[in-house]
Order: structure tokens, then sequence, then C-alpha cells
């Protein structure tokens, strides 16, 4: 799920560059219509609308969402299901893919720092930060080094574990079973930002903007469209499908509009809402009726996290962790890490990696100076097999590691020692976990210190703030996300066309939910 949908921007670079001078890329599909040999047991079309919450989506007149409305009357909807960690659109799309947190898939956020190679990865989080590092540095990280060296070849996404084809529209992570060759201007290989040849290992269908189209007709990829990373695209390529009688087994589609909308604008927005469901009933009108649609498919239409409104001042609303660190030697983004670099900062909005470079830098020192900022909510560092957190806002600290006395209600045990009110964690006199302001928190944060090696801390801000530093993204007086809190954690999901349920209503859950979908026999041909 591409929350920003900004680390398309070294796309749109790209593109810009060769639209300025009127070097358009070829207009063919390197997708191929074709039949599967045998047909699925079900068909499953997942549609993610990009930061889609449940209050604004509740507050919308009925009559102005007729799609949306429709599934839930025929469906189920659940409002509160719990997104991965960081709440950032790469590792939400790994949880989604492979049913793994970061632990497991090993893609630790959107930005963050390599200690083996010794590099400072971005896969794009703003423009500015794009401009500082090289636009040929963030493509190659977002669109081969993600998917075919970060993503970890252990783990398998939906599309790998699928003998029939399946198809990714307009999605960051897309890992398949199928060389596919880009659609490649013939100015980015002469300025050597893409080779001419260049391919990936993607799905059967696989629709990129303007790199790559399942629909070779699909017109909606100009400047002012964000080159193809928008709803109109992405509805095209689906109905496309549609209209060919090439639905394949399992279908991802990414709507990215209405996460422009929220962060510009607050979480109560509901005009991408609205936007969205257009374009949900041109899917559907391309049926010979909407029951049709939910005959045919079984149709998931879901947000990937959410957004916490951002202060609209911005000396309070801005934590300028360069400022608050200034004591250290801060890796600057633009260059190389040097040998007097003390501190790296894995800037995610509302969550940040800080990493420590030298081993006579104390962590401790590090905490002492975080804790004086009160709009940090809280921070977390690993020792051992133990994660510890503290708060500003509590005494002592709360220390906790997997396997122990006590267990939560998706039947993870854990250890804990110290104040637990620093995750709002509740017991029960049968040592029963019940998450508050942190859904699936221990599990969640736990799996960030598992994602990737290094020394480092995990900072989250409190809601109304957000971190900045070099180049990074701001969302004043608009909407951000990153951080464990519930109000980045909670999206909905509506389903219609099954009964089938996810084991519990997180994105971890979901890949097993649908292959089991999938697996049910077939009642309904294409």
């Amino acid at each position: 799920m591409l929350k920003l949908f900004v680390p398309i921007l070294t796309i749109l670079i790209l593109v810009g560059i060769l639209y300025w001078t009127v070097v358009k890329p070829p207009n063919s599909s390197n997708s191929p219509i074709h039949q599967p040999l045998t047909s699925p047991s079900k068909k499953v079309v997942v549609v993610i609308i990009d930061s889609l919450m449940d209050e604004p989506l509740q507050a919308v007149n009925s009559d102005r969402i007729p799609a949306l409305q429709f599934l839930m009357r025929n469906g189920h909807y659940y409002p509160k299901m719990v997104s991965s960690f960081p709440t950032m659109s790469v590792v939400i799309d790994s949880t989604f893919l492979t049913g793994t947190y970061a632990d497991q898939h090993k893609v630790p956020a959107l930005v963050w720092y390599d200690s083996a190679e010794k590099r400072f990865i971005s896969y794009g989080s703003a423009q500015q930060e794009i401009l500082k590092l090289g636009p040929k540095q963030v493509l190659s990280e977002s669109l081969f080094h993600l998917n075919h060296k970060h993503l970890s070849s252990k783990v398998k996404t939906i599309h790998e574990e699928l003998d029939q084809p399946t198809a990714s529209i307009n999605t960051l992570v897309y890992r398949g079973n199928h060389p596919k060759q880009l659609s490649v201007p013939k100015l980015a290989s002469v300025i050597s930002l893409l080779e001419e040849d260049a391919s990936i290992q993607g799905p059967s269908y696989f629709s990129y903007g303007l790199l790559s189209r399942i629909d070779p007709n699909n017109k909606h990829t100009h400047v002012w469209e964000a080159f193809g990373f928008n709803d109109r695209f992405a509805s095209q390529e689906l109905t496309y499908l549609i209209k060919n009688n090439a639905v394949p087994a399992f279908s991802l589609v990414y709507f990215s509009d209405n996460d422009k909308e929220v962060h510009k604008k607050g979480v109560n927005v509901t005009k991408g809402i609205e936007d969205a469901d257009q374009q949900l009933q041109k899917i559907f009108n391309s049926y010979p009726s909407w029951e049709e649609a939910l005959n045919k498919v079984v149709w998931i239409v879901m947000g990937d996290s959410g957004q916490t409104d951002v202060l609209d001042d911005k000396e309070q609303a801005l934590i300028d962790l360069r400022k608050l660190l200034k004591d250290y030697h801060i890796h600057k983004i633009s260059g190389p890490i040097k040998a007097e670099d003390e501190i790296v900062l894995g800037l995610n909005e509302r969550m940040s990696f800080i990493y420590r470079l030298k081993e006579n830098i104390q962590m401790s020192n590090l905490v002492d100076v975080l804790r004086t900022e009160k709009r940090i909510d809280n921070i977390a560092w690993k020792e051992g097999e133990e994660v510890t957190v503290v708060s500003p806002h509590h005494d002592g600290a709360l220390t906790f590691k997997p396997n122990g006395e006590y267990s939560d209600a998706y039947g993870q045990a854990w250890s804990l020692t110290g104040n637990v009110e620093i995750l709002e964690l509740r017991m029960n006199e049968e040592n029963q976990l019940t998450y508050n302001d942190y859904p699936d928190g221990l599990a969640r944060l736990y799996s960030a210190f598992q994602s990737h090696p290094g020394q480092y801390l995990v900072v989250n801000a409190k809601p109304g703030y957000e971190f900045i530093g070099e180049g990074s993204p701001t969302h004043v007086g608009g909407a951000g996300h990153g951080s464990l809190h519930k109000q980045d954690t909670y999206f909905p999901l509506i389903v219609a066309g099954t009964d089938e349920k996810p084991k519990h209503e997180r994105i971890l859950d979901m890949k097993e939910w649908i292959l089991r979908i999938l697996e049910q026999p077939n009642k309904t041909s294409e």
C-alpha cells in the first residue's frame, strides 16, 4: 500500500524529464491477455483505497458512495483492522502479501539504514529527499531492490504462492514468478536512469503507471495525472481484464488518490473516498449488473492504515530530531556515510529509527535526551532478546520479549516486566493481555527490531506531531502516519462474496484468509 505514493516521485521525475523533452514511452502493453488453463476455485479482487478510515467513511452520505454501500449491504464490514508497523507503505504492502511482519519479510520502513552495506535507504518519502539522494538511486531502491533484494527470499508473496495467474496494479511491492520487461522510454536509457531492457520479476499481469500497462489504450498517464499513479488509471486496468474475460485468480489494485487528500487536508476529508467510489462504480458497471459482479468475484475493499491530524502550528507540530540531537554528528543524506558520522536518522513521518554508528555513544544518553521532548510518545530499544520501552510521560520502563506467562487475543505469549502503562496494556487475573492505544503493540514493535541488523532506537511521536529531518516531508495542518498509535493503525475492510473470515482482524492474517477463499470449491466460473 503506497502510503504516500511519493516513492513513485522517482518515476515521476524520470517521466517528467521525458515529457519536457517530448520523448514519450511506447504505447504498448507487456502483459498480453491470456486465459488460464484451468479455472481458479474462486477469484478475489482486492482494492486498497490508500488511507481509507472508518470515521470519514461512515460520515459520507450513502448516496455519494453507492458502490461502497452496495458492498457493505451485501457483505461484511470490519472497522478496526490492525496494520503493520511502521505504518508506512512498503512495510504494509510486504505484510499483506507475505502474511508476515517485518521480522520475517525484512522490509523495515520507507526510510532506513542498511548497516551491512553502510547505506542510507529510501524508497522515496519526499521530493526534496529524492533530489538529495539522486533520482536514479531512489528509483533503483523502489523499483528493483525493494522486491528483489530487500524483501526476504524466505517468504513468498500471494503472487508467488498461487499457480494461477495473478495481477498487480500500481502496487510498489509486487514480486511474482514471471519476468516482466518494462516499457522504458529511450531517453531514460540514454541518460542512464533505466536500462533499455530493464525488467522485474512480477505477477502474470503487471501494471505500474507509464512503465507497464495492461491496457495498451490506457491514457490516464499525463503529467497532471501523476503519470499513471491515479485511481482512474488503476480502475481502467482492472476493467480491461474484466471486459476481456481475463480476471485472474487474485488481483491487487491500488487506489492512491485518497491518501494525497488526507495528507493535505486531514483525516476528516471525504473527497478521496467519493472519488474512489466513482471508480468502483465504473468497475462494477463493466459487468451486466452489480449483482453479477458479486457472483463472479469475491470483492475486498480496504484501507491500509490510519492517519493522525498534525497540528497547524509549524513550530509546535514538527519535532526536529537534528535540533534535539545537535550534540551528535548526524549523517547528511546527500553523501555516503563518513568517518565522523555518529547518528543516522531514518525518518518515517510519525515514527523514526535513530541509528548509533559509534560504540562509544551510549544508548542511554540518547534516550535521556529524547525523554526531554514531551511531544515524543515512546522510545524503544533492544538488548539481547528483550525490548525496553520508556516514555517522557511515564516513570520507569517496560521490558518484554516473546514467550512467557502473559497471552493476548492473537494467541501470542509474552514475558513482561516493569510499567505496563507505557504501552497502555491491561492484564486480568488469568494473565490475559488487552491492547488499547497500541493494537497488537508488542508483536508489531518487536518485529521492528528483528527487521534488520544494527543498533538503533525506535521513536514514536504523540498524536498531533511528526518528526522532521533533512529532506523529510511535512504535513502541518494535514495528517501523517507511521507510528504505533491506534490512530495510525486501524483501517476498515469490506468483503462481499464470501462468508469466510480472517483468523484475526489484522493485516497479518489476510494472506492466509485470501488463500483459504481461493481454495474453496468453484461455484461460478468467469
